[in-house]
């Protein structure tokens, strides 16, 4: 069993509604969704954090629960316009420890952002003739799991695990991978909400020695192709702040700065802030005619 593990809750009774997960390898209390009487919901939650794992709480709301929510001391981190089916996302978050609240590295983030902003757009590349991107399949876990474990020493899920990851292509998420002759050089996968309709762009690596070859940005944009195959038009990415690369791979693509989780999760060799990014996909099809309707 990986030592990544959490749990998913329910709470449900004639006043609330509260899902969460519990995730204990990065010390978090996560509420994915709620509604009901937000009162009962966010003293639920309060008492919910005494637990001993819990550093921080992050909570994904609703434009209309925003005000009570930051008047009971949440700060807001992050947005994903479109998230509920449409309707805004909103990240807030309270800390349990003083040493998780504070980022040493803040400014030099920014100061990361400001050059990404300054970056000009890159067209995309043509792929080499040796090289074959397709959507992974089950039988590729083994092989994506020991490309994972290569480029993330540590990371907030446990994707160097092979059954995690067909746990995670049967339950909505579709990874997709580049390879040249046989071998995995990079991969992404988006990680699809069936029911408020939205997925986030995740798990993107690409070798070391492979990169700055402009594979990122044909991988999100296959990824992006599938999810609007599916008519999910809202699309997000969470990449880590310190990561000049992945931000500017995300701002390349026309996706826009929605804010920064602080200490967010253990990710690469430490724990990290991370910058949120969002995109509306109907808008690039916005000018192509409609596919005929089915008879």
């Amino acid at each position: 069993m990986s030592t990544k593990s959490g749990k998913t809750i329910w709470i449900k009774n004639e006043a609330i509604y509260v899902g969460a997960y519990e995730d204990y390898y990065n010390k978090r209390l996560k509420i994915e969704d709620f509604r009901g009487n937000i009162k009962q919901i966010i003293e639920r939650i309060e008492e919910w954090s005494k637990q001993p794992f819990v550093e921080k709480i992050i909570i994904k709301s609703r434009k209309e629960n925003v005000s009570t929510l930051m008047e009971r001391g949440f700060l807001l981190e992050a947005s994903v316009p479109g998230y509920f089916l449409g309707g805004d996302g909103y990240f807030l978050c309270k800390y349990r420890k003083v040493d998780r609240y504070n980022s040493d590295r803040w400014c030099e983030e920014d100061s990361i952002l400001d050059s990404v902003w300054q970056k000009k757009n890159q067209k995309d590349v043509l792929l080499d003739s040796n090289l074959t991107l397709r959507v992974a399949k089950t039988s590729d876990a083994q092989a994506l799991s020991l490309f994972y474990k290569d480029v993330f020493p540590i990371y907030p899920v446990p994707i160097e695990d092979p059954n995690f990851i067909i746990e995670q292509m049967e339950s909505n998420t579709l990874f997709m991978l580049l390879e040249e002759k046989g071998e995995i050089i990079a991969a992404a996968s988006a990680e699809m909400n069936e029911t408020y309709r939205n997925a986030e762009i995740t798990d993107c690596a690409t070798l070391p020695s492979k990169r700055k070859g402009g594979y990122m940005n044909t991988l999100i944009r296959e990824l992006e192709a599938e999810l609007v195959k599916r008519q999910i038009y809202c699309s997000y990415s969470i990449a880590r702040a310190l990561s000049f690369g992945m931000n500017a791979v995300l701002h390349n693509l026309d996706y826009t700065y929605k804010g920064r989780l602080k200490n967010n999760c253990y990710i690469f060799d430490k724990i990290e802030d991370m910058n949120v990014w969002s995109k509306d996909l109907s808008l690039n099809n916005a000018q192509k005619p409609a596919q005929n309707a089915e008879k």
